[in-house]
């Protein structure tokens, strides 16, 4: 059982919470109490993996499939736009949805401030990108989707830190890895999202020519 009512964390998220609401500025320990967190959280957690398990795949499988939602997007865009003028670059990154998780079990007021300062890079630099690295076009290596996210190499599997038997088959992918390993979101903070945002920019290297 997580104890998302333990006292000390309690504290901790009140004053993330309060900081990131009254706009502090100045105050470089920020990161440090999404750190501090993390570690508390992921401590509970990583006793309870068995407990979470249908969580870490349910994720897991909606992160995958928006994913390839923006993958399938992205090159279909640049296909596009680069008929008319090849002189562009495009970048596509996926976010954790902007609204706190419904299906979280613990939900307070001020969850949705605890919920901005964690998506904001200022916060949570490692999230800048969102849940990985952009996918760029043009890609001069053609990079599949499987190697964009992680499944080409053997094991496909990116569980370091969780329990290697109890999740050794779940296939859990590049991404699901640098949210947990690589942002300051604790694993029950992400495990519980099912909805995504998507965001394509492109960058035209030379001004159209009328």
């Amino acid at each position: 059982m997580i104890h998302y009512d333990d006292y000390t964390l309690q504290l901790i998220e009140c004053e993330i919470a309060y900081i990131y609401s009254s706009d502090v500025t100045g105050y470089p320990e920020r990161e440090c109490l999404l750190e501090l967190r993390k570690r508390i959280l992921e401590n509970q957690a990583l006793d309870h993996q068995e407990e979470l398990l249908p969580h870490i795949i349910a994720f897991n499988d909606a992160l995958r499939e928006a994913l390839k939602q923006m993958y399938d997007r992205a090159h279909e865009v640049y296909a596009q736009i680069a008929s008319i003028n090849p002189n562009i670059e495009l970048s596509a990154k996926c976010y954790l949805n902007w609204e706190y998780p419904a299906l979280h079990p613990y939900q307070t007021e001020n969850r949705q401030d605890l919920w901005c300062a964690l998506q904001d890079s200022g916060w949570n630099p490692q999230y800048d990108n969102g849940v990985g690295f952009a996918l760029s076009l043009p890609d001069r290596d053609n990079q599949s989707f499987e190697s964009f996210i992680g499944m080409d190499c053997p094991p496909p599997n990116w569980n370091e830190g969780l329990d290697p038997e109890l999740t050794k088959d779940l296939h859990l992918i590049r991404q699901f890895h640098h949210l947990f390993d690589h942002t300051n979101f604790a694993l029950t903070d992400f495990i519980f999202v099912r909805e995504f945002n998507i965001e394509i920019n492109i960058n035209f290297e030379e001004n159209l020519k009328l």
